[in-house]
């Protein structure tokens, strides 16, 4: 059994008033949290890496309590994704631990979401920034919850580290006007339309 030591947890939160048109009713809340964990594979090839994300569920699920804490609780979040720096010692199959984890702790407790969880990864160094994608939960095609939050530790991660991140939004980008499919016509049940 992998061990992936936790060094440290980082919280972001945004609150967005406008984005330089008028005031939005109600401010957006985005919110990213991170964890800095040891990465057991570092400077190894291991062949079989599958059995690790069963190892990292409950640093999943522990990330999604404190996010959904920040934001002022699970009421309105609609939208998520998730994402992993690798440090140089790593490589990106490192990063791809998360996808099963990471979307397993917010679908556990924000109430099976239809929609995939959009997630991105990379290689970087210490600071590296990282884009994480969002979209609506229960329907990819919304296009007014088309968003990303770029998220960075400044002293991670080093070489023989991952950061793992989780971010969720409550509402759409405030100025959200390029039509397609809306939030409230949301129908099916499939995470598409």
């Amino acid at each position: 059994m992998p061990t992936f030591r936790l060094r440290k947890i980082s919280l972001v939160l945004d609150e967005i008033h406008h984005d330089g048109g008028p005031d939005a009713p109600t401010p957006r809340l985005r919110g990213a949290v991170l964890a800095v964990v040891s990465n057991p594979f570092a400077g190894r090839y291991e062949p079989d890496l599958q059995p690790a994300m069963e190892d990292l569920k409950p640093l999943a699920v522990t990330m999604c309590e404190r996010l959904i804490a920040a934001l002022g609780g699970k009421n309105g979040i609609d939208g998520y994704g998730k994402g992993a720096i690798v440090g140089s010692a790593g490589e990106l199959e490192h990063g791809a631990l998360w996808h099963a984890p990471g979307g397993y702790g917010m679908r556990a407790i924000l109430g099976d979401p239809k929609a995939i969880v959009p997630s991105t990864k990379k290689v970087g160094g210490i600071g590296c920034q990282i884009d994480l994608p969002l979209t609506h939960l229960n329907a990819s095609y919304v296009r007014s919850h088309f968003d990303a939050m770029t998220v960075s530790v400044p002293d991670g991660p080093k070489p023989d580290e991952i950061v793992f991140a989780l971010v969720m939004a409550k509402g759409p980008r405030v100025h959200s006007r390029m039509g397609g499919l809306e939030a409230w016509a949301i129908e099916g049940e499939d995470g598409l339309r």
